[in-house]
């Protein structure tokens, strides 16, 4: 009875899901007789959004639309539509239990995110990486979420530091810091809420229930993981609901709720064939050990444990195998970057170099336009100074010209000159005498008129006779001076 009703949950659960793909397939149908068949980066954004929201409900699905929307991507050689379109095929292949897959997707995402410089891009990347490591190793998962951190911080994206938040919470509840742990999901919860993303906020309060479970709040941890499961159910969140199950089935069974327990891991192996996740059914079929032991039915018990035996073998090979092919991937991925980082040297040395020789052959055209304008100049300046000395020179000539001709006016008047000299000093010498016999007379003639002894009419008339000689004297000495001629005295 209990088979029947796991073969109905399981049809119904497969008829839902593949009536939302039929639905989609129709769309993409009708889309494309529509005649909106031209690929472009819309197409891929779309396709990557499409498998990025059934991670949940069918990871093998998003591993499909990933390819798609890779191949269209690579057509139109669109970097950054490549590099999310990695990143959503390894989130896809993570829930498939295909870590090495996963961790070479990432990290090939990685490097096509780098290429375009999208931080937002790489810290989407970083934060995958450490939800891969954290079944493997707690301090690598911690230093790539912290990466991731980084960049969200830098950025202040919300957007970024939720889902960080998130999983950081989950790899302390692993190392079972439960405080801790609590403490990044309420956080986390805050920044979905503020986002209206309800897809990751239902994680948020499947990964509060399992630490309310780990510190025995069974009656919260319960009430936080049927409200989680109600919500992945209504929005067909398989993968989700096989694990919130399998924490439910922990907790009917730790308080003797038998019945419940079962029908959870019931419910939730269905749920996880659904999906194709080998993990949760192995896990499930751990707890159904549990339960078995725990109600005493050994031989049952018996019988899981042993297949929990073969599966642990396996498990076990497949876990150091994929533990040693994430280290190699891991250095792989360090010489990589290692070599990026070389080259980013190299092209900053080139660069470097690039500006260092067009700045030396700059100023070295600087330098010869200098040396070009000078040599211009001192031409210039010599002809100017050729034109200079040749109006000198004719200057001097003409100074020495009428240097000479002074000379001879000069020799012309200086002869001109003793020779007048010559005359006014026999002039003088010739008035003196002829003038001072008329003034001499004069002279006596006033002192014989002071003393009364002469008529004064007669005086008048004889100083007027004397008067009237010197003027003669000197009208005659004036023509004598102006009429060279007359040499004669």
């Amino acid at each position: 009875m209990k088979r029947i009703f796991i073969f109905i949950l399981y049809a119904l659960i497969a008829f839902t899901a593949n009536a939302q793909y039929a639905l989609i397939a129709f769309t993409a149908s009708v889309q494309s007789l529509s005649g909106n068949t031209v690929p472009d980066s819309n197409a891929v954004i779309k396709l990557n959004k499409m498998g990025f929201a059934i991670r949940f409900t069918n990871p093998a699905t998003t591993v499909e639309y990933a390819n798609k929307a890779l191949a269209v991507a690579k057509k139109l050689k669109y970097d950054a539509g490549i590099a999310e379109s990695y990143r959503t095929l390894g989130i896809g292949e993570y829930y498939l239990n295909q870590t090495e897959q996963a961790m070479n997707s990432y990290l090939t995402s990685l490097d096509y995110f780098a290429k375009v410089k999208d931080l937002h891009g790489e810290a989407k990347v970083y934060n995958n990486i450490g939800c891969l490591y954290r079944d493997n190793d707690y301090d690598l998962a911690l230093e790539f979420l912290q990466k991731s951190l980084v960049i969200a911080r830098k950025l202040s994206s919300t957007e970024l530091l939720a889902p960080v938040y998130l999983n950081i919470g989950t790899v302390y509840l692993r190392k079972q810091s439960f405080y801790q742990a609590l403490n990044y999901y309420n956080k986390s919860t805050v920044m979905y809420s503020k986002l209206g993303d309800s897809v990751n906020m239902l994680q948020c309060l499947q990964n509060r229930g399992v630490i309310y479970y780990s510190i025995q709040q069974y009656d919260r941890a319960e009430a936080l993981l049927l409200e989680a499961i109600k919500g992945a159910k209504q929005q067909d969140l398989n993968e989700l609901v096989a694990s919130i199950n399998l924490t439910l089935s922990d907790i009917y069974r730790a308080q003797n709720k038998f019945d419940s327990a079962e029908k959870a891991v019931q419910e939730g192996e269905a749920y996880a064939r659904l999906v194709k996740d080998e993990k949760l059914q192995s896990d499930f079929t751990y707890t159904s050990y549990q339960l078995e032991l725990k109600r005493k039915n050994y031989a049952k018990a018996l019988s899981y444990l042993q297949g929990i035996y073969t599966q642990d073998s396996i498990n076990y090979k497949k876990g150091t195998s994929t533990q040693i092919n994430l280290i190699r991937l891991q250095v792989k991925q360090l010489a990589r970057q290692k070599e990026n980082e070389f080259l980013l040297e190299r092209q900053k040395y080139d660069l470097v170099k690039f500006w260092g020789v067009a700045l030396v052959a700059g100023l070295l055209l600087v330098l010869v336009a200098l040396l070009i304008s000078n040599v211009k100049r001192k031409a210039k300046t010599n002809d100017q100074l050729t034109s200079l000395n040749a109006e000198v020179s004719r200057q001097k000539d003409n100074l020495d010209r009428i240097n000479h001709h002074l000379e001879e006016i000069i020799d012309e008047r200086t002869k001109d000159l003793q020779v007048k000299n010559k005359k006014l000093s026999e002039y003088s010498s010739y008035l003196s005498h002829q003038i001072r016999g008329p003034i001499a007379t004069l002279k006596g003639l006033m002192n014989l008129e002071k003393e009364g002894l002469v008529d004064q009419p007669e005086c008048i008339k004889m100083m007027n006779k004397c008067v009237s000689e010197i003027d003669d004297k000197i009208i005659e000495m004036s023509d004598m001076l102006h009429d060279p001629v007359k040499t004669s005295l």
